[in-house]
């Protein structure tokens, strides 16, 4: 008897799979484009992830559907998070193309390897077997790591490039070594199966927990929490702007969506084992995070530090979910660790923006310095980043300070008094560096007076992110409830 294969259900993977052929159209278009069309690749780019949106848009009906024999997942956080990081990356095209035309790095394949890192964040996002997190992340790494190397004349590039390579294989072979590990101990690698195995108790537990060991480690490094976040601060300062702002935004919200997925569904019942690590790296990413951004000079450094802090707040939010075995929490905990990631991406964005729109031909403005006198530059654009330097430092009525409140609010519910009181003292600590940027685009004199100049849709887009910062702070309810009923869907549906 031959068995009968059963193809498999393409509707939930359908905006991946648009993706890809557009990737594809894409490479064959820009292979005869000069570099005076290279505007036709950056804008079938942007109408690749519009389109993707609007497939996932159209897609979204909070059933949760299983795919290609149970390794592909589509549920209302999936398809919550698709939306932000479509959005994300447009913003990054956007804020990128003069910087990147004034360099001579708009190359095709920037915008290729662009796509490709978001098709390994939207591999990630649904992934429902530990093999299609691997592949995701896989894909989404190779990307990074060549584009972080595409001005190869800088020295500077190279260096990070190759120390991002060489710690990322690390992390992923941890990574998969505990998948194997595992594996090993239940027989199975699709995430529903571990829960299962683990609910049964068929599973043996000591594997486990050192399997969890190095799956932690794995994530931890995805995050750059302490102690694996030597790659950070490096690569974000070395890397051409553009790509920091890809970096520091996006894969954020994958991280995220692979922490929920492999630590929350698939080995929920090790709760006690993996808070407790999470919980370590959340204490030291805030602590370092804030205490070195203090001696930084480097703006770009500075937000590398900060970044490590805000990590740390995250994990603060997942590892509120379970208290002693009480799940209660769990939605209020992990609905504010998301809510807390979407709005990390959106200041992100904003003040990598700032950055790009200050650089131009032969200047990049990398110094706290280069601020200097913005005000009198440009008052608009300093109100813009004092927005978003606020909102990082958690200043009340802007996006951060939300989230600050909502995760702290998670860890005083889960009894966690102790850490949400050290949170809050290393979140003063972390105010002074933010507050030093402001200070000095305001007090300070400009020693640049050239005039701001950017493309005009750089510039709506940038005062646009400037204020989404500012009204979400202030009329939260809406991405709250958003994260609240995708949080919930999660934790039932599954």
């Amino acid at each position: 008897m031959l068995n009968t294969f059963i193809p498999p259900d393409l509707y939930p993977a359908a905006p991946e799979i648009f993706l890809v052929a557009m990737a594809c159209g894409i490479l064959l278009v820009d292979a005869f484009l000069g570099q005076a069309q290279r505007w036709i690749t950056a804008a079938l780019t942007l109408v690749t992830l519009v389109g993707c949106a609007l497939i996932t848009y159209q897609t979204m009906d909070g059933q949760v559907v299983l795919t290609f024999s149970n390794m592909f997942v589509d549920d209302l956080l999936a398809d919550f998070l698709k939306l932000v990081l479509y959005l994300a990356v447009i913003f990054v095209i956007v804020y990128s193309r003069d910087y990147l035309v004034a360099r001579n790095l708009d190359k095709g394949e920037y915008y290729l390897l662009v796509l490709f890192a978001t098709l390994g964040m939207m591999v990630m996002i649904s992934a429902a077997h530990f093999l299609t997190i691997y592949l995701g992340l896989e894909l989404l790494s190779l990307s990074l790591y060549a584009l972080v190397a595409i001005d190869r004349d800088s020295p500077k590039a190279t260096e990070a490039a190759m120390k991002y390579f060489v710690l990322g294989a690390l992390a992923s072979g941890l990574l998969l070594y505990g998948m194997s590990m595992v594996y090993g101990a239940t027989g199975t690698l699709e995430i529903g199966g571990v829960a299962q195995a683990l609910h049964l108790g068929v599973a043996n537990k000591t594997v486990l927990v050192f399997g969890l060991v190095f799956i932690v480690s794995g994530l931890a490094f995805k995050l750059g929490a302490v102690p694996f976040h030597m790659w950070v601060p490096d690569v974000y300062h070395g890397a051409p702007t553009p790509i920091t702002l890809l970096i520091a935004s996006a894969p954020k919200l994958a991280a995220f969506a692979m922490a929920m997925r492999m630590l929350v569904y698939g080995l929920f019942e090790l709760a006690e084992h993996w808070q407790s690590m999470l919980m370590l790296l959340a204490v030291l990413s805030i602590a370092l995070g804030n205490l070195v951004a203090i001696a930084q000079t480097n703006i770009k450094r500075m937000l590398a530090y900060s970044a490590i802090s805000h990590m740390g707040f995250m994990l603060l939010g997942v590892l509120s979910g379970i208290v002693g075995g009480d799940p209660r929490f769990a939605l209020n905990a992990y609905s504010s660790a998301m809510f807390y990631v979407i709005a990390y991406v959106l200041m992100s964005l904003g003040a990598f923006g700032m950055i790009l729109l200050l650089s131009r031909a032969g200047f990049e403005a990398e110094n706290i310095e280069d601020f200097r006198g913005l005000n009198k530059r440009s008052p608009w654009f300093a109100a813009i980043m004092m927005i978003l330097m606020f909102s990082m430092a958690g200043i009340p009525f802007f996006v951060g300070f939300f989230a600050k409140f909502a995760v702290l609010q998670a860890a005083i519910a889960a009894k966690l008094l102790w850490l949400a009181v050290f949170a809050v003292l290393f979140s003063l600590v972390g105010a002074f560096y933010y507050l030093r940027v402001v200070k000095v685009m305001y007090f300070d004199a400009p020693t640049d007076t050239s005039p701001i100049e950017g493309p005009r849709d750089m510039r709506f887009l940038l005062s646009l992110n400037g204020l989404a910062v500012a009204l979400i702070g202030l009329l939260p309810q809406g991405l709250l409830e958003y994260s609240i009923y995708a949080t919930y869907t999660f934790l039932v549906g599954h």
